[in-house]
């Protein structure tokens, strides 16, 4: 039930900003749901041992996601701001993984939502598509899953999710993307849609998969306590973070 009413809170607001908002909002709304799941990721690092990537994370993250130059440029200069901060450890056999944490968090993170930035700029709609795809697989995974799943699909990662229930999350979102883009994107054919929706899905479930296996490494269940009946941003959103980026290259290479 708590599952339920945190989404029945958040959805609505995220749609109205998306949809309706001005740029300023939602780019204040992004970057403070980046920084969110940058903070539970910084947690989840802590927890190998590896030192915080800390206030040059944020800054570098924030960079990244707002800042409007071309990307190589960009991910040089992140690149290099994370090899530079190792500098100041006095435990330099540390100083790859905390670059690479770093580096690792600032494009996972702020990298996929800086995709979420230019999925809006087409249209409103493909952002909502992307993320309501991932909502609606999630629902239909786990509620089938918990009924039917007996064929757990990575028990080492994440125990609970089943063939069953991953199947069920693509149909879900091959079923949503056909409904959903011809209305609201009319010069999307239903092949694109079907073929948008499984792309989206079969991202979405590894993007839920590798995020499950950084939280087993780090040996904990949530990345957070934010959202109840969730765990934390990054629970909420790991799907997505690989979804949008796919969903959003598609569109690039067909030229949408």
């Amino acid at each position: 039930m708590r599952r339920v009413l945190t989404a029945l809170v958040l959805a609505p607001l995220i749609v109205a900003v998306i949809a309706w908002g001005p740029q300023w909002a939602f780019l204040a709304v992004l970057a403070a749901v980046a920084l969110l799941c940058f903070y539970e990721y910084s947690g989840i690092v802590a927890g190998y041992g590896i030192p915080k990537p800390g206030p040059v994370g944020y800054a570098a993250g924030l960079i990244l996601l707002l800042a409007g130059h071309e990307p190589t440029l960009l991910l040089t200069l992140v690149t290099l701001i994370a090899l530079s901060v190792t500098l100041a450890m006095d435990d330099l056999s540390k100083s790859l993984p905390r670059a690479g944490a770093l580096m690792l968090g600032v494009l996972y993170v702020f990298g996929s939502w800086r995709c979420a930035i230019f999925l809006r700029a087409r249209s409103p709609w493909w952002l909502l598509f992307a993320l309501a795809l991932n909502w609606i697989a999630d629902s239909a995974a786990y509620y089938v899953g918990r009924a039917w799943g007996r064929h757990r699909m990575a028990p080492s990662v994440s125990p609970k999710k089943s063939w069953e229930g991953a199947a069920a999350s693509l149909l879900a979102s091959i079923l949503f993307a056909v409904i959903y883009l011809p209305r609201l994107i009319p010069t999307v054919a239903v092949s694109l849609a079907i073929a948008l929706g499984a792309a989206g899905n079969v991202a979405g479930q590894l993007g839920d998969l590798a995020e499950s296996a950084l939280k087993r490494g780090a040996g904990i269940k949530d990345s957070g306590t934010m959202l109840p009946g969730h765990g934390g941003w990054l629970d909420r959103v790991d799907s997505a973070l690989f979804a949008i980026p796919v969903i959003y290259w598609i569109l690039s290479w067909r030229g949408l």
